[in-house]
């Protein structure tokens, strides 16, 4: 039966925790699943927590820990000695367990690896964090299955049996020769059809995908998703495997990515959570503030310099929000379209093929959207030629707005910067104040003031 966490059963938790009843809270708790743990610790004070934390078994708690939001986390392993973190570690994967010691101060990252009694599982967090944090090397875990070119079947299941220990899931068995390097795969239907003295050089499979070290993230998203693998290898410089990842660490890169790339694009500028301080979301939030700030003060002073304009034909003032969102929503849709595209690596051919796509697409639907205009300035008696201008204006922003939100995140992209920063604030301001520009200038050479 799925659990749901209810105000009854978090009160109840909060109520033993008071009375430090750990038989009760071990019996209520101890069966559940470590995703359902995480959940009450986020609900619990950061004292309380930890009490939990302490007083349930690390094979359970180390699990929830990793379920929990990075500053919950943080609060709860600043409440724990050295040697506390060192025996939630020791129940984790390598990988899990390098992101947590990375997460500490320095000096306490020492001092938690030295009381690690797992020498193999500190020596791999060690390598671990020597790793840039966007690569390969720091996602990848180093358990795995791998066998021996060399070796029979017999001898392979045997030796499997006592890696696989280790091994939370086995997703692969992975093929090296003697220097270890990466030669390929083992199928276990090909195993178990075998006969014993068969070498495991007459079934592995040669081809494997895999990549290096070095790979970028992104790079190794795209590659899982594309071949629908549940997990990859890992080889370092020389081909020689090293780790691999698994798709549950995929998930959870694309998951922070997305939430990344949905801040930026809503003009937040650093990853922030919506309990952080004051100072945190200002800090994250004003300066794409400040640069809509400016691009307003950009168009204020745009329509002073069409004072004449405005004193000729003052319906224009009143279309003039229209046409600053109409540019900023058309220049949002093209750049949030192109932006997944870049992301999904489904952008294809050349920039100009791409450009005058998106000419094409603004033609009809400014068309559509000035012939609207044009019915409804006719419905209400506006004067025709108003109508017309208006039209023809916001034709011409459609147009720009759809350039603009195509070709500024492909540019950004080509010179390694995240295209995410094009949508939002950047797309919206920038096209409001070029279409603000265009309608008064189209009106002045229509109108002929």
């Amino acid at each position: 039966m799925q659990f749901q966490l209810t105000t009854d059963f978090l009160s109840t938790i909060e109520q033993l925790i008071s009375v430090k009843d750990g038989n009760k809270l071990r019996e209520l708790l101890q069966e559940l699943h470590f995703a359902d743990i995480a959940e009450i610790l986020e609900e619990l004070g950061s004292d309380d927590a930890t009490y939990l934390i302490k007083l349930l078994e690390s094979d359970l708690t180390s699990e929830a820990l990793m379920e929990l939001d990075d500053d919950v986390r943080e609060k709860i392993l600043n409440r724990l000695s050295p040697l506390e973190i060192a025996g939630e570690l020791q129940e984790m994967d390598s990988d899990d367990a390098a992101d947590v010691v990375a997460e500490l101060d320095d000096d306490i990252q020492k001092e938690v690896i030295d009381q690690i009694e797992d020498e193999e599982l500190a020596a791999d967090i060690v390598d671990l964090l020597r790793y840039d944090e966007d690569t390969a090397g720091a996602l990848m875990a180093k358990e795995l299955v791998q066998v021996k070119e060399t070796w029979t079947v017999a001898g392979c299941v045997r030796e499997m049996r006592r890696q696989a220990e280790n091994v939370t899931r086995v997703h692969s068995i992975y093929v090296t020769n003697k220097e270890g390097k990466l030669t390929g795969r083992l199928s276990l239907k090909d195993l178990l059809t075998a006969g014993e003295k068969t070498k495991i050089a007459e079934v592995f499979i040669p081809k494997v995908d895999y990549v290096t070290v070095h790979t970028e993230n992104e790079e190794v998203a795209r590659i899982m998703q594309k071949y629908d693998l549940e997990a990859i290898p890992v080889v370092d410089e020389d081909g020689v495997l090293v780790g691999r990842i698994t798709i549950d660490d995929i998930v959870d890169f694309i998951k922070e990515e997305a939430e990344r790339d949905y801040q930026m694009a809503a003009g937040i500028s650093e990853d922030v959570e919506a309990d952080d301080s004051v100072w945190q979301l200002t800090r994250a939030r004003l300066p794409w503030l400040v640069l809509g700030l400016f691009g307003g003060l950009g168009s204020v002073y745009i329509m002073k310099g069409f004072e004449e304009a405005l004193n000729s034909f003052p319906v224009l003032f009143f279309f003039t929000p229209l046409i600053a969102a109409m540019a900023g929503n058309v220049g949002v849709q093209s750049s949030a379209i192109i932006v997944q595209g870049l992301a999904n690596d489904n952008v294809k051919g050349s920039l100009f093929n791409r450009l005058v796509k998106e000419v094409g697409l603004a033609l009809i639907n400014g068309c559509a959207l000035g012939l609207l205009v044009i019915l409804f300035g006719y419905a209400v008696g506006q004067d025709d030629l108003v109508s017309i201008t208006i039209a023809v204006s916001m034709l011409s922003v459609i147009i720009v707005a759809a350039l603009i939100g195509t070709f500024v995140p492909i540019i950004l992209d080509k010179r390694g910067i995240d295209p995410a920063i094009a949508t939002g604030p950047f797309i919206t301001t920038s096209n409001d104040i070029f279409g603000i520009f265009l309608f008064f200038y189209i009106a002045k050479l229509i109108l002929g003031f």
